[in-house]
């Protein structure tokens, strides 16, 4: 029996099914976002945002 051609189907027909498999599992699991985790999310981005813009004008303050 050649191994190297049954190790190249079972990769034909395994990875597919893996791939969907793990696909489907990000999806289900992205989909349950509640609003306060939504809200908690942007609130830290503007949070960000604003830390990284009063950073800018530190540096333009000291002409870099």
């Amino acid at each position: 029996m050649d191994t190297g051609a049954f190790s190249w189907s079972l990769l034909t027909i395994l990875g597919p099914i893996l791939i969907f498999i793990v696909v489907l599992w990000a999806v289900l699991r992205n989909r349950k976002s509640k609003p306060e985790d939504i809200e908690r999310t942007e609130r830290a981005t503007r949070e960000l945002y604003r830390e990284e813009d009063a950073a800018h004008r530190r540096d333009n303050d000291f002409g870099t």
